[in-house]
């Protein structure tokens, strides 16, 4: 990635030190990611996240439905890192859409978060893991880590189609890992499949 520090980034990365936080990034096997970033029990978690993006000059983006986009507020996502996607152009199917925004950029660390909600839940969604391997690009995962103050990418992990394999080597990655809300924390497992 190797930007030059800013004005922005300096100033966020002085916010995140005084408010006792580690920026974490572990060197990018590839300019495109897809970023997991966990465990999300809070609000809160969305301050080190920004600040993090700043501070450490990533391109982390985050993907929301188009219409969320519209003034007044669109212009303010956008500079946030969000990404507008419109299903239809991907003939109804959010995954494929997120894909072909991977594909059509030369660098981005589009950022999921795979509970798919604050509170807990029986397991992660999958449809990161989709696109990741769709894409053929690493998992980055990143931690929200309320326990130890750290926030960012603790390693990566490449998507084999062994869903179950890979959910595991990215479990080893949260050990110890705590959020803001401990109880609402779900469990690093997969959706189950359909029958």
């Amino acid at each position: 990635m190797n930007r030059p520090h800013t004005l922005t980034s300096r100033l966020a990365s002085a916010a995140l030190q005084l408010a006792g936080w580690q920026a974490v990034l572990a060197p990018p096997p590839s300019p495109r990611v897809v970023a997991v970033a966990a465990p999300h029990t809070a609000n809160a978690d969305f301050w080190p996240g920004i600040f993090w993006r700043w501070a450490t000059r990533s391109p982390a983006r985050w993907v929301g439905k188009h219409t969320l986009f519209r003034p007044p507020l669109g212009g303010l996502l956008r500079w946030w890192g969000g990404l507008p996607v419109d299903r239809r152009r991907a003939g109804g199917n959010f995954v494929d859409a997120v894909v072909q925004i991977i594909r059509e950029s030369d660098e981005i660390m589009l950022t999921i978060a795979p509970e798919g909600t604050r509170a807990r839940a029986e397991h992660w969604k999958s449809g990161f893991y989709y696109m990741a391997l769709e894409a053929e690009v690493p998992i980055a995962v990143t931690v929200i880590d309320w326990g130890h103050k750290r926030f960012g990418i603790v390693g990566y992990v490449q998507p084999t189609g062994d869903i179950e394999a890979d959910f595991a080597a990215i479990r080893e990655l949260l050990r110890g890992v705590q959020g803001h809300t401990p109880q609402n924390m779900t469990p690093v497992i997969p959706k189950p499949a359909q029958p």
